[in-house]
């Protein structure tokens, strides 16, 4: 039976090869960060964005959508990882909205490879936010547990890093915010070429 999680509360996971599935309505970015004991993130090299997909461990969505499946096996994680943060954010720049209170509440899901749901979470309550913490996955001794967080931050992207420790926290949602910039460009299909004067049938 699945768990419906409610903001702090957590459970026990069954299994270290996880999927996390993510449904916004709208699209949106989804990364995730590691933590060592001291739940601090020790470089960029901890985070899994639309620019850097893939990390030991883990692999997110290379740009922004509606839906994510993210991939995760905690036994794969490198060395003093002890806690996986799933993040949210709304992209910047574009048309769409800004806050997450305009958008309706997003739905996570942390499910085995065979789709069997383990525990859901859907983050309420937020406003002015740009950015979320959904999830957190934590290491207690050898077990492993997720957690419902949904913290928001109205600074977006860079506030959320540099809470977690990094230095480089503006330099790298400035890298995020472009690499999801470019992948939604991408993502609109250029207009059909118009054909050549000769090649138009023009009728009687």
């Amino acid at each position: 039976m699945t768990a419906e999680l409610v903001r702090g509360q957590n459970h026990p996971l069954p299994d270290t090869r996880l999927e996390i599935r993510v449904s916004g309505g709208k699209p949106i970015v989804a990364g995730a960060t590691l933590c060592d004991e001291q739940r601090k993130v020790r470089g960029t090299a901890w985070v899994a964005h639309p620019g850097a997909p893939t990390l030991p461990g883990l692999e997110v969505s290379r740009q922004a959508a509606a839906d994510h499946r993210l991939a995760v096996d905690l036994g794969a994680l490198p060395d003093g990882a002890h806690q996986v943060n799933v993040l949210l954010a709304l992209p910047v720049g574009g048309a769409g909205p800004v806050t997450f209170g305009s958008v309706a509440a997003p739905f996570i899901a942390v499910t085995g490879l065979d789709g069997t749901e383990i525990a859901s979470y859907t983050i309420t309550d937020l406003s002015a936010e740009s950015a979320v913490v959904a999830l957190e996955l934590y290491r207690r001794q050898e077990a492993w547990k997720v957690r419902a967080v949904g913290q928001g931050y109205a600074g977006g992207l860079a506030d959320m890093l540099a809470d977690q420790g990094l230095p480089q926290a503006q330099e790298l949602a400035t890298t995020i915010n472009d690499a999801v910039a470019r992948g939604l460009a991408r993502s609109v299909a250029a207009p059909p070429p118009r054909p050549a004067d000769e090649a138009r049938v023009r009728a009687a």
